[in-house]
């Protein structure tokens, strides 16, 4: 399919950028990753809101939002029907190799690509690297993914398919492209804002639609809590069936549990009642 560039539509092979652009030589980008049923996408406005406040908090200009959304309709636009996953990426542009950035225009790109499905259930491991909830890139979706693809492939070491992190302070925060949630005596809880997780925008519908709370939760939650799932724009809901560790994994027994199938369903119904929420 076709990819949108800097103000064109181009096949695949001539969708390219730079070797010189910033979010290439060293990650000065922001990035939404949208997803796509049947050429609808699923909460837009908020993936372009927040990506303007990550270009806004990365220091970039904030990119044009009638540009960016008007690239998005065209890329969808020839998906035939399906599961997509549509990425919006926008960078500092062509710049010196170094930090320092360039004086020209930014580079907006938007692709799209088939979307399987998700396993009913995940295994996570516990990363042995804290998330910074006190960084400059704390809570903005930046194309800095290094720590995430490192943590990944630790959880695939240990036969998991995702990681979580605690933050400097010993408290959960995140998974590499998830937010986490918990069930604690009946409560279903996620992590603060404060924890240095992003602000995920399945993990804020939910909030809405559940009744969930926030909290700051120690890691040793993840050995006591009743039930755990992870929530992002392409799983909506996943239980999380076992958690491992350097020294051992356990066994979640119920998974999905009752509180994590009600949340999936209400997830499920609100968000076909209303793609735009």
């Amino acid at each position: 399919m076709r990819t949108w560039v800097n103000g064109r539509m181009v096949d695949e092979s001539d969708a390219v950028v730079s070797v010189f652009d910033h979010g290439l030589t060293v990650g000065d980008g922001v990035f939404e990753t949208v997803k796509v049923v049947d050429g609808v996408p699923f909460a837009l406005r908020r993936h372009l809101e927040r990506l303007e406040r990550s270009a806004t908090g990365l220091e970039l200009p904030p990119p044009d939002p009638d540009l960016t959304r008007a690239a998005c309709d065209s890329v969808v636009a020839q998906a035939p029907i399906g599961r997509y996953r549509l990425r919006i990426t926008y960078t500092g542009g062509i710049a010196p190799l170094g930090s320092g950035r360039g004086d020209g225009d930014q580079t907006l790109v938007v692709a799209i690509a088939s979307m399987g499905t998700w396993p009913r259930t995940a295994t996570v491991a516990v990363a042995p690297w804290p998330r910074n909830e006190r960084g400059a890139l704390t809570g903005l979706k930046t194309t800095s993914y290094g720590e995430n693809v490192v943590a990944l492939a630790h959880a695939r070491r240990l036969g998991a398919t995702e990681s979580v992190f605690a933050d400097t302070q010993g408290q959960l925060s995140e998974g590499t492209g998830s937010n986490v949630f918990v069930v604690l005596d009946g409560r279903l809880v996620t992590p603060a804002l404060s924890s240095g997780c992003l602000a995920g925008v399945t993990r804020a519908l939910l909030l809405e639609w559940t009744g969930a709370e926030e909290d700051d939760l120690p890691m040793e939650v993840l050995d006591e809590a009743e039930e755990v799932f992870l929530a992002s724009t392409t799983r909506d809901v996943q239980a999380v069936s076992g958690i491992a560790r350097d020294d051992g994994f356990r066994t979640i027994a119920e998974a999905p549990g009752p509180v994590t199938r009600e949340a999936a369903a209400v997830f499920a119904q609100r968000s076909l009642e209303d793609p735009e929420p």
